[in-house]
């Protein structure tokens, strides 16, 4: 009955749930990387044997800078993301501490001109390399080290990922993000500061996406969509024992064909992926996925397909305009002002494409009162010159669509709203919605008191509601539109799943941890 009432009204509502996501990484320009093996979790209890990039030496720092429980293991799926400024010489300097079965193993860094060494003072590369020679790059033989450096010449997000026998070391997790940040702040885009103009933290890592007005944001996450087949990682575990002499490695293990039976976002499959960021449960996948927003805010959404397979996936609530691709901005042909990137109702990843888009919700055209007003009960919402009450943004109705200010939702109200709207809710006395039920149809921590049914509460006195003062959002189900992707290990619901939240404007959104 809950995903009836979900999928009937297109929305849920939600017991208070503290576990934001956010673009969490590493900063600096020089990182010390290390490649090893170690287990990751699953849903389902297993402990999957897995490698994975991290931190051979202590970052310099991280974004957001306020986040707490912040680490960098020495193996991480995926490997840290990498936050740096446009324009910056970064220097990445990797030690192979993989099983000696396993061979060589490297970084490609796709749109960047890379050098195997650290720069010369002059951004030139020098003659001399680290590492020894490999198919795609210079690699790291076993317990030895190989430098990459690069000038971040382009904003946006990008990935890294293994150069060497991808079919399997990029399968067990050898893998990551890259975040460039515009050096400049483009006309109109607000400055990072500490607090946003409605007195709440603010979280961003930069004022724009990148060098242009039109890539402005107000909050940003980054989501990582891989597979993982547990048969291919359980040989390579029992190959990494074999006694090895060979620099190319040592381990014979199938990599077709393939039958992923996990599907992850950031490392985490549902429901793991909806706890903090840096969860203690979850000492290597310290990325998590879990959204959330406020009316009208525009969300940048990060997004890189790794593995190797496509992943649609399906944002409800709206469709996501899509900014750029590996960097390059979508720009009309005829007017460079103006960003001519689709508006997707799927963003299909494919493997090693990272897509920049923006999200946007406000409640306009439902035609129905999201904030639950009725006529006569003092709310107030003075439409701007686009429709919208921004007028004060401390408002709880801060940025409501004004056109659909008062009108009612239910066609037979048990709530304040009058009657003659698009729906018939069911009776709340009869329906079980459990806790992730916020006890009304409207957004905002008073709602439960705005929507009183038969019985006075709603819902009915004896079961689980949002506290007045609670979350009381509403939760659009982000997942994969391959319905084997939102499983884990074949067990429905899992994988690729999260919600974004859309929280009430008096509700602080702590991206702090």
């Amino acid at each position: 009955m809950r995903l009836a009432l979900f999928y009937a009204i297109v929305i849920a509502l939600i017991h208070c749930v503290n576990a934001q996501a956010a673009a969490p990484g590493i900063t600096g320009t020089s990182f010390r990387l290390s490649a090893e093996a170690n287990r990751i979790s699953q849903p389902d209890g297993s402990s999957v044997y897995a490698w994975g990039y991290g931190c051979s030496t202590a970052p310099s720092g991280f974004l957001p800078a306020n986040i707490t429980n912040a680490t960098c293991p020495s193996m991480q799926v995926p490997g840290p993301t990498l936050i740096v400024k446009e324009g910056a010489v970064v220097t990445i300097t990797l030690t192979n501490n993989l099983p000696v079965a396993a061979g060589n193993t490297s970084i490609l860094f796709p749109g960047f001109q890379v050098c195997a060494a650290v720069l010369n003072a002059d951004g030139t590369c020098p003659s001399t390399l680290t590492g020894v020679p490999g198919l795609l790059t210079r690699e790291a033989t076993h317990g030895n080290t190989v430098t990459y450096s690069f000038v971040a010449t382009t904003p946006g997000t990008h990935t890294y990922y293994s150069g060497t026998q991808g079919d399997l070391q990029v399968e067990m997790g050898l893998s990551g993000a890259i975040i460039v940040l515009p050096n400049t702040v483009p006309s109109g885009c607000r400055t990072v500061q500490s607090n946003l103009p409605d007195g709440q933290p603010d979280y961003r890592n930069a004022a724009a996406a990148y060098d242009h007005p039109a890539t402005c944001y107000d909050r940003e996450y980054l989501f990582q969509f891989s597979e993982m087949d547990s048969r291919i990682h359980s040989e390579a575990e029992q190959e990494a024992s074999k006694p090895c002499t060979r620099q190319t490695g040592c381990m014979t293990v199938e990599t077709e064909p393939y039958h992923p039976a996990y599907f992850m976002i950031n490392g985490r499959s549902m429901p793991d992926d909806m706890d903090p960021n840096y969860s203690q449960q979850y000492p290597h996948q310290p990325y998590n996925g879990n959204p959330h927003m406020h009316p009208g805010e525009l969300v940048l959404l990060r997004v890189i397909g790794l593995g190797r397979w496509q992943h649609p996936f399906h944002e409800h609530g709206n469709h996501v305009r899509v900014l750029a691709r590996d960097g390059n901005l979508l720009l009309s042909k005829t007017d460079s002002t103006k960003l001519a990137g689709p508006l997707l109702f799927t963003t299909t990843t494919t493997p090693g494409l990272a897509m920049d888009g923006i999200f946007y919700w406000t409640g306009k055209g439902l035609n129905w009162d999201v904030y639950g007003h009725k006529p006569g009960d003092g709310s107030v919402c003075i439409p701007d010159a686009n429709g919208y009450y921004t007028a004060d943004p401390t408002a709880p109705n801060y940025y409501e669509w004004c056109a659909d200010h008062d009108k009612p939702l239910e066609a037979h109200p048990f709530g304040n709203v009058a009657s003659g709207g698009p729906v018939t809710l069911p009776d709340a006395r009869i329906v079980t919605n459990g806790t992730w039920f916020g006890g009304s149809p409207y957004l905002g921590p008073d709602a439960t008191m705005r929507a009183t049914s038969y019985t006075g509460t709603t819902p009915p006195s004896g079961t689980v509601a949002n506290s007045p003062t609670g979350e009381a959002g509403f939760a659009y189900m982000w997942h994969s539109h391959n319905e084997r992707e939102i499983t884990t290990n074949n067990t429905f619901p899992g994988g690729m799943m999260m919600m974004m939240l859309v929280d009430p404007q008096a509700f602080t959104i702590n991206e702090g941890y």
